[in-house]
């Protein structure tokens, strides 16, 4: 009875001392998330009901800021921009099943995009 309790109480010990090993990461653990989910809340309507040419002169200007040396965007701006773009992502998931995964993929790397590594290839 006591190799019992002595091994029930091992069992515990270890499970309790390894809750932080199993417990999932939070995948948006940057400081601009919060900043992020409310352009998302503000933007999302809005860009679920673009069409193919309004995303494609979001995106082309987008890059067009972006590349050009002469133009720093704010960081309102390049959240903007990318939350919009991850949005529309997720809109082709809606749209078209078979492309779910690949979608949702797409959003969370524009989602997942830094202001500051914007910033770093900047200079």
């Amino acid at each position: 009875m006591k190799k019992l309790i002595k091994l029930v109480f091992l069992f515990l010990a270890f499970s309790f001392a390894n809750v932080n090993a199993f417990a999932q990461v939070n995948k948006y653990s940057d400081v601009d998330n919060q900043y992020k989910e409310s352009l998302y809340k503000i933007h999302k309507r809005e860009v679920l009901a673009f069409n193919k040419k309004n995303f494609d002169d979001l995106f082309f200007e987008f890059f067009a800021k972006q590349n050009d040396n002469s133009i720093t965007l704010t960081k309102e701006e390049f959240y903007t921009y990318t939350i919009k773009i991850a949005i529309y992502s997720e809109k082709l998931g809606l749209l078209y099943k078979d492309q779910k995964v690949e979608s949702e993929k797409a959003k969370q790397e524009w989602f997942d995009r830094k202001y500051q590594d914007y910033l770093d290839a900047k200079k």
